[in-house]
């Protein structure tokens, strides 16, 4: 299909008018193919997805910075010749450093903060040939699972623009999902990427540990949980997204084998007879969602027609053990971030720069002992080699990816008794506060609630893929998650590809995404 354009003029109230009408069906590979054969250019481009921008994000609240100038620059300067060369992109304003823009991480702390060197995976974005003209919104140093910071304020879902887009990656996720860009930057350590992905329909994958690059600036936060990759619209981009920038490197921490093959040649390979095991097991959660059910029980339906082994199990899923674990991992790590002030903003972290919730956490980390912070460590690498000896009898596992369909904008909102507890307990001596650990966490239980099944692979260090193939009678989406063994993102694509064909969900488009 040939591209078809009109004159761009952009208003100043945000009106949409067009430079290149078609411009929403294509994928990013779709796009950096009308580049390669002359059809468009990358200005046109980038005209376009800057009036979407203008258009849908006042609604939506996606995109928190633009960086219009540096974009236009970079194709003047003449882009890289990379598989996405001239297509629009978007950084999450989270971990990912781009040298000269700020990086807030959702956080009044950190708004004056700018880093003065890329990261890896922003030079391998800018060597992809992509044009990087802005940044998304999310939660406060991303950790809930709805993108509703103090800072900047919620993002609301293009299918619903009462309903949350998810978290952390909430920002990237209405934008894709919008249609401002077929493909953005998101990173998941709790269910970042795929939670989003769920909640906009979107393609989400978070990578094996060590996929990706990670720094060399920022360490491996969150105990090398946070997996680096995208949001997309269709597994192909996912595929050749990863082809882009995956690979080791001098700085790497993590690094695992080199895929066989490129991975968007994956997508073309058939996946022959897979072993899939799913579970009807609410995770985290304390039951499973009558939405749940009916979308396991279609899409485990799709998968036999497909010509699968589907075998029910049980999750070996402590949940009690696990939470509790969790959260004194990541209220140890967002301790060390409060610690990071004085070297990022020139001076220590008050109550009054973060959030109460986040206060909160940053307390409970620093109340904890070394010890209590290693046994919480050590109760996860158990559970892992138990989880992942336990897993190596199938070739992928099959699970809902959230607990619940979209929420209400708010639904996280602390009450007003909460928040008078919660500030309460700040001002209790170390001791007095860890006695008070359970109350913390219940305090936190929703986050769990809404993402019972996507922290497992973060734990673990696997691969896992959520699919959007479910849409609720109201029209709200949810996804499917997929989890293979540690390294093998290959028969992730090719089996997300393979069920791409047999479900598919190109053709649906949001309601409040730009027409």
């Amino acid at each position: 299909m040939g591209a078809e354009k009109t004159i761009i003029h952009r208003s100043l109230q945000g009106e949409l008018n067009v430079a290149f009408k078609e411009y929403g069906r294509y994928d990013a590979l779709g796009l950096a193919e009308l580049v390669r054969s002359g059809q468009v250019n990358p200005t046109e481009l980038l005209d376009e997805a800057l009036s979407r921008t203008a258009a849908v994000n006042p609604q939506i609240n996606a995109v928190i910075h633009l960086m219009e100038s540096r974009a236009r620059d970079a194709i003047a300067a003449g882009l890289p010749e990379g598989p996405f060369r001239g297509v629009p992109f978007l950084l999450k304003d989270l971990m990912t450093a781009y040298a000269g823009e700020p990086m807030r991480f959702g956080s009044r702390l950190f708004q004056n903060y700018v880093p003065v060197m890329d990261e890896e995976l922003t030079r391998r974005y800018r060597a992809a040939g992509l044009v990087i003209f802005g940044k998304t919104n999310t939660p406060e140093l991303g950790v809930s699972n709805v993108t509703e910071p103090e800072l900047f304020g919620p993002t609301r879902n293009p299918w619903n623009l009462e309903r949350t887009s998810s978290g952390s990656s909430g920002g990237s996720a209405a934008a894709v999902a919008a249609r401002i860009v077929p493909v953005a930057n998101a990173n998941d350590g709790g269910g970042s990427i795929r939670t989003p992905a769920s909640n906009c329909g979107l393609v989400g994958l978070k990578p094996s540990r060590g996929r990706n690059p990670t720094g060399p600036n920022a360490p491996d936060v969150w105990w090398g949980f946070i997996g680096e990759h995208v949001v997309s619209r269709t597994v192909r981009d996912s595929a050749a997204m990863l082809d882009a920038t995956c690979g080791d490197y001098p700085q790497q921490l993590m690094k695992l084998q080199a895929p066989v093959r490129p991975y968007l040649d994956e997508t073309r390979q058939e996946p022959g007879r897979l072993r899939i095991a799913f579970s009807f097991d609410p995770g985290l959660g304390k039951a499973l969602h009558a939405e749940n059910r009916r979308a396991l029980e279609a899409t485990t339906r799709a998968l036999a027609a497909l010509g699968h082994e589907l075998m029910e199990v049980k999750l070996p899923l402590p949940p009690a053990t696990f939470v509790a674990s969790y959260a004194s991992l990541i209220a140890a790590d967002v301790a060390g971030t409060m610690r990071l002030a004085p070297v990022l903003v020139g001076r220590e972290a008050r109550s009054d720069d973060v959030e109460l919730a986040t206060w909160v956490l940053a307390k409970m980390g620093e109340a904890q002992s070394g010890g209590e912070v290693a046994t919480a460590l050590w109760t996860m690498q158990t559970f892992s080699r138990q989880w992942l000896a336990w897993s190596a009898g199938f070739d992928v596992l099959l699970t809902p990816t959230v607990g619940v369909p979209p929420l209400p904008i708010g639904a996280h909102k602390l009450t007003t008794m909460q928040r008078q507890g919660m500030k309460l307990l700040t001002s209790l001596p170390a001791a007095a506060l860890l006695s008070q650990r359970d109350k913390i966490i219940e305090a936190f239980d929703p986050v769990f609630e809404a993402s019972p099944y996507t922290m497992i692979a973060n734990v673990t260090g696997q691969p896992s893929m959520s699919l959007p193939l479910h849409w609720t009678d109201d029209g709200l989406p949810m996804g499917m998650l997929f989890t293979s063994r540690i390294g093998d993102e290959a028969t992730l694509f090719r089996l997300a590809a393979q069920v791409e064909q047999a479900m598919p969900w190109a053709e649906r488009v949001a309601p409040h995404a730009v027409p």
